[in-house]
């Protein structure tokens, strides 16, 4: 059963919401950040970059510099554009816009769960990105950015958020990315009603944020950490039927040596090949469209190369590599190859030409995009999907609910 803690969130004061709350800061190229920061005095931005303004520099990701987001958020709250909840609560969160809605339930996940696999992970984690985030928490003590969880749905939790979003959202505004936000604060007894819902939930998934939960795990396996808040860590919770799942797109700077013509052939042994008439996205699962020398092509897969009973090896993401990149192009290890840039299919066709062309890409491939259900089979097996294999949505905004970990 899962088990979701009540927690009270240091959130913007309702007037300042809009300003404070931002996509993490490796969302913006460094001329918007620095223009963001800047220009409003409010966002959250100035909190985990807290040498804007200021005379000391740091290292990046030293300890010295965690200590100034600490002192940071201490100044927000003391200026009152945090408070805190008086008392433990669960929100309710809402993203909306023309084309997608997504409600879940913002609470903490339990690392009891996530080590006894009830939380199932199907992403692996770096040790040193882990190790960071650990001293991360440590000396500055928040969660500022929910990890997101999915489950398969449940009608008495749907129905029973479907109700409590008739009254009016605690906040309600909408970002220049034309997402509208959405957050109800559950009083006491609504918020006992949801964590007894969520007892019926047996399995649950991490859809994106495998290093944020990770690093709790590790602070509160360390000792380091005795506060009660550290057995759980902030996450938000949505049926999976919910999610959108978007593609990563490959882009290689090198035909590894080899001519278009003779990569082409090398091609034509893996499955049927042609030439497309006009761009488009893959359309079915083991076909994968190229872009190279301004032409389009569709490769369909050879079902016999196709191992439809391993969860990881029948990806597209992982018949890429092990087909094309790996033994024709030369690019053995995509975490740390040069030669490849990765682009989520939130970018359109057209989007992804320009980057072709702009920094000189030799050939560019689209995928199809991940399904749920092969996540949760991958994840099930105690495997992990290749890097970049789904880009998943929705994006969740950095200081809306603050968990302090250290209470």
């Amino acid at each position: 059963m899962a088990d979701i803690a009540s927690f009270k969130a240091i959130r913007p004061i309702r007037d300042k919401v809009h300003l404070v709350a931002t996509k993490p800061y490796y969302f913006y190229k460094k001329n918007v950040l620095k223009a963001k920061l800047q220009t409003n005095p409010f966002t959250f931005l100035r909190i985990i970059n807290p040498e804007f303004g200021n005379k000391i520099k740091t290292k990046p990701n030293s300890n010295k510099r965690f200590e100034m987001v600490r002192d940071r958020y201490k100044e927000f709250i003391d200026k009152g554009i945090l408070i805190q909840e008086e008392s433990s609560r669960i929100y309710i969160y809402r993203q909306s816009r023309h084309d997608f809605s997504c409600v879940g339930v913002i609470a903490g996940a339990s690392i009891e769960e996530y080590l006894n696999d009830k939380i199932k992970k199907h992403e692996a984690t770096l040790t040193p990105r882990e190790e960071m985030f650990t001293r991360y928490l440590k000396i500055v003590g928040y969660n500022a950015e929910p990890v997101l969880i999915t489950y398969q749905g449940n009608k008495n939790i749907n129905n029973r958020i479907n109700e409590l979003q008739k009254a009016r959202p605690e906040y309600e505004f909408t970002t220049t990315d034309n997402i509208k936000h959405e957050l109800w604060v559950l009083s006491e007894g609504e918020t006992l009603e949801m964590q007894k819902l969520f007892k019926a939930i047996q399995s649950a998934y991490i859809a994106d944020g495998h290093h944020r939960s990770a690093s709790s795990v590790r602070l509160l396996k360390s000792g380091q950490n005795t506060f009660p808040n550290s057995n759980y860590f902030l996450s938000y919770f949505v049926e999976e039927q919910q999610l959108t799942i978007i593609e990563f797109n490959r882009l290689v700077k090198s035909l590894n040596g080899l001519t278009k013509s003779e990569f082409i052939d090398k091609l034509h042994a893996l499955g049927e090949l042609r030439e497309l008439t006009d761009k488009a996205s893959p359309s079915l699962e083991h076909h994968i469209n190229f872009f190279i020398d301004r032409q389009w092509y569709e490769l369909k897969i050879d079902s016999k190369l196709i191992d439809k009973s391993h969860p990881v090896k029948c990806l597209d993401s992982s018949l890429l590599t092990e087909l094309i990149l790996s033994p024709i192009l030369g690019i053995h290890d995509i975490k740390t190859s040069d030669q490849i840039d990765f682009l989520p299919g939130s970018f359109s066709i057209d989007e992804f030409e320009d980057y072709f062309i702009k920094h000189k890409i030799k050939v560019g491939f689209l995928l199809y995009p991940v399904q749920i259900q092969q996540i949760k089979n991958v994840a099930d097996y105690g495997l992990n999907m290749p890097p970049k294999s789904t880009w998943i949505e929705p994006k969740l905004r950095s200081g809306l609910t603050i968990y302090n970990i250290k209470e």
